[in-house]
């Protein structure tokens, strides 16, 4: 495989449960960056929730930040993609969400924004503490979010919603939310949440349209992952890898496994597939 683009998520995949970062990963970062491969984070969050030692990494240029809803030129400041909700539909979702046992937030401006009476809950959401740091980092509280929404009549990158109940998560992304706004993409990056996109978004856009920018195909990119937001992007690439810790549904998306994100499974693939 002519290996020109390695594409890589962050949570679960290129952080260990921690948060932190292997340092056999950005070793591995590095060793492809050298052998001229484009080294590409695609995360669900925005750039600003991106770790800092990875955007202190020269040889990182592009971004496929919000699910795919922008591909960021960092070197240039400026999108070369975008695939955004647009307003009456995210008001509509967040109409429906009122109805649930939730709280939710959304991105726009590439920040995320949620109201102050549900920030103030996020640790009853979300068990895990370096988890709750890093979504507080990434968001602002204000006052009345549909408000907000509604004054600067703007699209949305994307709307998310943490549950306590699992069963209900699960129910909810897989059956109802599908029926109920056929053109956004449910998924999950973190065990508690559901993050939704519009259609025109998704990783496997966002990748395809920098490997278009860039002069060349998907099947010239690896792809790792480990959340369901994670499976199209794997099956459009040319070779998907999934992580040991990965959901069934993304190990049954992807060409291969490797290790866990725990165990520097990022690095032990990229390793393997340029070696010389």
């Amino acid at each position: 495989m002519d290996i020109k683009l390695i594409a890589f998520d962050l949570d679960g995949t290129f952080l260990d449960d921690n948060k932190a970062i292997p340092p056999e990963n950005l070793e591995a970062l590095k060793y492809a960056a050298e052998r001229g491969i484009h080294i590409v984070p695609a995360t669900g969050r925005l750039f600003i929730g991106v770790p800092e030692c990875i955007k202190e990494l020269p040889f990182i240029r592009y971004y496929v930040i919000a699910n795919g809803a922008q591909v960021y030129d960092a070197w240039e400041d400026k999108a070369i993609y975008r695939g955004e909700i647009p307003l009456d539909m995210a008001l509509s979702l967040m109409d429906y969400m009122e109805t649930l046992p939730v709280i939710y937030d959304c991105y726009q401006y590439n920040c995320g924004w949620m109201s102050e009476h549900m920030f103030e809950r996020i640790g009853e959401f979300v068990p895990n503490a370096a988890m709750q740091a890093a979504i507080k980092k990434q968001r602002r509280a204000v006052p009345d979010l549909r408000a907000l929404l509604i004054q600067r009549g703007e699209s949305v990158q994307k709307q998310q919603m943490f549950f306590k109940d699992m069963d209900e998560m699960l129910r909810q992304r897989d059956e109802i939310l599908p029926r109920l706004f056929p053109e956004l993409l449910p998924s999950t990056s973190v065990k508690t949440n559901i993050e939704l996109n519009h259609k025109s978004a998704g990783k496997d856009k966002g990748l395809g349209a920098l490997c278009l920018h860039l002069g060349f195909t998907l099947e010239n990119a690896v792809a790792f992952g480990d959340g369901t937001n994670d499976t199209c992007m794997l099956k459009a690439a040319g070779l998907g890898v999934a992580m040991a810790n990965a959901e069934e549904e993304v190990k049954a998306a992807a060409d291969m496994i490797t290790l866990s994100n725990n165990e520097a499974g990022v690095a032990h693939a990229i390793r393997r597939l340029t070696a010389d």
